[in-house]
């Protein structure tokens, strides 16, 4: 495995993947106000082999006021497959669901694009902006839907997971993500802090649920297992791809006003 520094993947990636990088780093610098991460420095870029094919993985990271992590993950394995995939994980003083999107890609076309705005909330429910938001869009349809693995109960009724298969398609599914992470910007930038010690525990139990449940897919850890060792593919996953709040630090009597601080 080495860590190199190299012109962006996304150059040698499929289209849409390109495509969709670049609009979401264009929507992030255009409506968010980012500033540096620190990534750890033997996950910003590496390289690795998979079956005889070199697998290369490249991570973008930045934070914002609102926003403790903002990532976006491109991967190639040799000419057989691309993926991006992206999650913003807003702090937990703020009531804001989980964006989430994945695009894999083969010389076949796309075979999984998802994006979602997943909710964190006790029950399960996007916040009444969020959902008034989404509701108002148009309707779409993909000739191929997929359907959620097992522990996909973390995506809410608005999840799009489906299998583009024409350029129309491709176009469509970049439309609606343009759509949720417009939308997501937008009232995230005029979000305000909480105001209360149970909604922050709320909101804290919901991230954890969504990282635990990301984590246990199977697909994403028999690749970076088979590729790295399962030993790397533990860290990469609680570090890097699905990081949860330490919350070891927490004094169980601690004040709203420190808690809210995190």
């Amino acid at each position: 495995m080495t860590q190199a520094r190299y012109g962006s993947l996304r150059d040698q990636q499929h289209p849409v993947i390109r495509q969709l990088a670049d609009i979401i780093e264009t929507l992030w610098r255009g409506q968010l106000v980012t500033y540096a991460y620190d990534t750890p420095t033997d996950l910003g870029h590496v390289e690795g082999l998979l079956e005889g094919e070199r697998l290369t993985i490249e991570n973008h990271c930045y934070q914002t006021p609102q926003f403790r992590k903002l990532h976006l993950e491109l991967a190639k394995v040799g000419k057989n497959l691309d993926i991006l995939h992206c999650v913003m994980f807003p702090k937990v003083n703020f009531d804001l669901p989980i964006f989430g999107v994945d695009i894999v890609a083969g010389p076949g076309g796309i075979s999984a694009a998802i994006v979602d705005l997943s909710p964190v909330s006790a029950n399960r429910s996007l916040p009444t902006l969020y959902r008034e938001a989404l509701e108002d869009l148009p309707s779409v349809v993909f000739s191929q839907p997929r359907t959620l693995p097992d522990w996909g109960d973390i995506f809410s009724k608005f999840c799009l997971f489906v299998r583009p298969t024409t350029p129309e398609e491709a176009i469509r599914f970049l439309d609606q993500v343009t759509q949720y992470l417009s939308i997501h910007c937008q009232l995230a930038s005029s979000a305000v802090p909480i105001q209360s010690i149970e909604e922050y525990e709320s909101i804290l139990a919901g991230q954890h649920r969504y990282c635990s449940q990301q984590q246990q897919n199977d697909k994403t850890r028999r690749i970076l297992e088979r590729a790295f060792g399962a030993e790397w593919a533990d860290r990469y996953l609680q570090t890097m791809l699905f990081d949860c709040v330490d919350t070891t630090n927490h004094d169980a009597n601690v004040t709203v006003g420190n808690a809210l601080s995190v």
